[in-house]
């Protein structure tokens, strides 16, 4: 009860003067009770311990035990075939020597000399001026589309005033045309808009020709076409016969680091090839033009935005490179029904369609995200942080445990800009200072919830101020329908300094 009680939260509303009734002329008061993230500091999952120290040893044990079986299996392989003439005339134990001499050979080749995976650089989409939006004209077009009722207005209008928005947006207006139902070439005209404006700006960034890209993936959670967006940037480009294309919809903003994952997998199947990631969601299409108040929180607060991300393998790009990937954890709580219905894609009572949000969805987040965490903790946190943990869990017991200072693994941090109230939640439970929520903040004021896209448009905030030196590490976190947390972890090659193209760069006009 007592560990149920710790995730409540208790707010005090004046509900006015009563106005009949036994107490009429009095105060009427009432007590909300609400769910917030789980108290980090209360309780470690000794589970997701385990399994991120799974993560860092496995490697470890492939480069003690690889060895031994390869220099087994080669002496073997000796007897067999190749060497049994030259086992013959030679002492067992020279011939012996030189199998394990080769095979350590091949062993330090393909082991201790591991393929990295580059993000070359990266692009985000700036919209055009026509398409700002502020708050305030948010409502009034609103008001004007005819597809409100009262209560639904006020609603949006409390949502954004406590959002953290700012007033320079982006929003397709054809959403708020009266009468207007939004068809699947709206979806698509806007999909290409965000998609080919980021990849432009990356081609152009990088010189890199189009039929140079052997890898290309697309994620889009709501919208997914026949043919798909993968398929609509393929032909739009001329990108080569055999490209290996994907497109990954329905996985919300979490998506964004997903692809990164399966880029990463690919680059290692076809090595010494570039792949090409796009993030994005179509705004048009997660509209709902209901009264459900449980489907209105979307509008409030998704916004236009694309970004495209190239990566290589090949040793060869280092140099050109601006970071290295380092870790990547992904935590999906799916198997919980709170969490697989805390976002959910439905049809309200008129059969309008929208993203319904669970009141429980920042309780399913926390605790997804404190297994992400806590499985990434490991891989990340210095030596001194995790023997102070575990010397700390081991002699104190009956205390609470002592949670590592994650600040210490990183030196930027970019979170999804989901809304202001659980960026808040996330740096308080996280101890995160002003500066390294700097990025999420003021990308979520200035562009609002890009979905996947928006933890590029953080990092693209620290490039343009110039905070990114060599060596830094930067931690991007980001959440999704399911429930999903997924982190990655990058490491800077070189100071990276302001880049020519940036969505934070101001037109000179």
């Amino acid at each position: 009860m007592a560990g149920e009680q710790e995730l409540l939260s208790t707010e005090i509303v004046n509900r006015g003067i009563e106005n009949s009734g036994p107490y009429a002329g009095s105060l009427n008061f009432s007590v909300r009770v609400r769910r917030g993230l789980p108290d980090f500091l209360n309780s470690v999952n000794l589970k997701y311990v385990k399994l991120g120290y799974s993560y860092l040893l496995s490697p470890v044990f492939y480069f003690l035990t690889a060895p031994v079986l390869m220099v087994i299996f080669s002496a073997q392989i000796g007897k067999l075939f190749i060497w049994r003439d030259f086992c013959l005339k030679c002492d067992p134990i020279d011939a012996l020597f030189i199998v394990g001499l080769l095979s350590l050979i091949i062993y330090i080749y393909l082991y201790l000399s591991p393929r990295s995976t580059y993000l070359v650089d990266f692009a985000c989409y700036r919209p055009p001026n026509e398409l700002k939006i502020s708050k305030d004209e948010f409502i009034e077009l609103a008001k004007k589309s005819g597809k409100f009722n009262g209560a639904a207005i006020e609603f949006q209008r409390r949502a954004l005033k406590n959002s953290g928005i700012g007033d320079e947006t982006y929003m397709p207006r054809i959403v708020f045309q009266p009468g207007h139902k939004i068809t699947l070439k709206d979806g698509r005209e806007e999909a290409a808009m965000v998609m080919f404006g980021a990849v432009d700006d990356l081609l152009a960034a990088t010189k890199i020709r189009p039929k140079d890209i052997k890898i290309l993936i697309v994620n889009c959670g709501i919208l997914n076409t026949t043919p798909s967006l993968s398929s609509m940037v393929i032909n739009h480009y001329k990108l080569r016969h055999d490209i290996q294309n994907f497109n990954l919809g329905g996985m919300g903003c979490a998506a964004g680091i997903i692809a990164i994952d399966l880029a990463k997998d690919l680059l290692n199947a076809y090595p010494g090839c570039y792949a090409l990631v796009v993030s994005t969601e179509a705004v048009s299409y997660t509209w709902y033009s209901g009264n459900d108040m449980n489907m209105l929180l979307p509008n409030c607060f998704f916004r236009l935005g694309a970004a495209a991300m190239l990566l290589s393998s090949c040793r060869l790009d280092r140099w050109r490179s601006k970071y290295e990937l380092k870790q990547l954890v992904r935590t999906h709580k799916g198997m919980d029904n709170r969490s697989f219905k805390s976002i959910h894609l439905r049809e309200d009572a008129e059969r309008k369609q929208g993203l319904s949000v669970s009141k429980d969805l920042v309780e399913v987040g926390g605790h997804a995200l404190k297994a992400n965490i806590t499985t990434l903790g490991p891989l990340v946190l210095p030596v001194s942080e995790q023997v102070h943990f575990f010397t700390n869990l081991l002699f104190k017991k009956k205390n609470r445990p002592y949670i590592p200072n994650y600040k210490l693994a990183f030196e930027h941090v970019c979170i999804l800009a989901t809304s202001k109230k659980v960026l808040d939640e996330i740096q308080k439970n996280l101890e995160l200072t002003e500066e390294y929520m700097e990025a999420s903040k003021k990308t979520l004021e200035r562009f609002g919830n890009t979905s996947s896209s928006s933890v590029w448009y953080e990092l693209a905030y620290l490039e343009t101020n110039t905070r990114i030196k060599q060596g830094d590490r930067i931690w991007q976190l980001a959440f999704g329908s399911g429930f999903k947390c997924n982190s990655v972890v990058w490491k800077a090659l070189g100071n990276v300094g302001k880049p020519k193209q940036s969505p934070w760069i101001q037109d000179s006009n």
